[in-house]
């Protein structure tokens, strides 16, 4: 059952208009019909009295419902289709590659299929995610020491003005200035609270936040010109490591994270993430408490405005700092996830919260 969630009426209220911000995290048991939905399932709203809501579908199972078929509540609800895995397997097997409508008409894929599941998932159509990693490839043949003649070549431009003309729009050098350029990588990570996105480099994490935060491109935005920096799909050894920690994080087999985070923000602000780094999983802070540990009591509100500019949400842990009344406080994410957080992890390390 659920646990320090919205009531059941406010949980109605959010299946009614099937409010996608809850798929994943509950799920609906029909006394009726004996089946378990995801809160945006089309079929019709049953009345609240012949409802029971869940947390986990292990859970609705265990009570004896079975799964509904038409929206499928053991499909991870944020998890990309057969489609969108597949076309992003054929990309990186072959990140130079033109990828034209009729390429994929001949596999049997609709362009427009196509086209709207990667505008839903990565905001761009498959043909920009497809130009953007040609150009990631190229950057890094260049970054590596190739001749741009080579990174031309690689990333499918026969011409090499328009290869110019296209390099220079996304990084902002020519190619043969680019050595000194600096971009990152970024990747769509699933989770059970739907999907978090996040940004490194080869060795270290920039950012990683839920693709829902409200104000997460203007976010990014900031950041990327606090580096001067391009950003595009990829994948770096540092986000191989984050997909691990966090698929270890949630599965509760591991709630520590190692991953080295970039440097950024004022001194002040690095002192305020090193100490949320130190809060032990299961165990909350105060903002009282935050300030006396860095040896500035008065500092309350500036530890406050430390947190909402953390840019790593759960490997910089500020869902542990609550209220000095132990109240939860405001989290970029939404309260109901910083609640999921430490319920998760009260539960796996057998804490009790206060």
């Amino acid at each position: 059952m659920l646990n320090a969630l919205p009531s059941n009426d406010q949980l109605y209220e959010a299946i009614q208009r099937r409010d996608p911000e809850l798929d994943g995290v509950i799920y609906v048991g029909v006394k009726t019909t004996g089946i378990f939905c995801r809160p945006v399932c089309p079929a019709r709203t049953p009345l609240l009295k012949n409802i029971t809501f869940y947390s986990r579908p292990e859970d609705a199972l265990a009570a004896g419902f079975r799964p509904c078929k038409r929206c499928r509540p053991l499909d991870h609800p944020d998890a990309p289709g057969v489609l969108l895995n597949r076309l992003l397997a054929l990309v990186e097997e072959d990140p130079s590659r033109r990828w034209s409508e009729d390429d994929l008409r001949e596999m049997g894929i609709e362009p427009a299929t196509a086209r709207r599941q990667f505008q839903k998932r990565f905001d761009m159509s498959f043909s920009q995610y497809a130009r953007a990693r040609r150009l990631g490839h190229a950057f890094n043949t260049i970054k590596e020491g190739g001749e741009v003649i080579e990174a031309q070549l690689d990333a499918g431009f026969d011409s090499g003005s328009g290869f110019r003309e296209a390099f220079s729009r996304e990084f902002g050098e020519a190619p043969n200035k680019a050595r000194k350029a600096v971009s990152f990588a970024m990747d769509w990570i699933d989770t059970p609270l739907g999907p978090m996105l996040a940004i490194a480099d080869d060795k270290s994490l920039h950012m990683l936040e839920f693709a829902e935060r409200k104000t997460l491109q203007s976010h990014v935005d900031r950041y990327r010109k606090a580096f001067n920096a391009t950003v595009l799909p990829g994948d770096t050894p540092a986000l191989k490591k984050i997909r691990n920690e966090l698929k270890a994080y949630f599965s509760g087999e591991d709630l520590t994270f190692s991953s080295k985070i970039a440097a950024a923000g004022t001194e002040f602000q690095q002192t305020v993430w090193d100490e949320l780094r130190r809060i032990p999983p299961g165990e909350t802070r105060s903002y009282l408490d935050v300030s006396k540990r860095i040896g500035r009591p008065t500092a309350m509100r500036a530890v406050a405005n430390a947190n909402r500019l953390n840019r790593c949400a759960i490997i910089l842990p500020c869902h542990r700092v609550i209220g000095s009344d132990g109240t939860l406080t405001g989290y970029a994410g939404g309260l109901w996830r910083k609640q999921w957080l430490l319920d998760h992890e009260r539960r796996i390390t057998g804490r009790t919260l206060v």
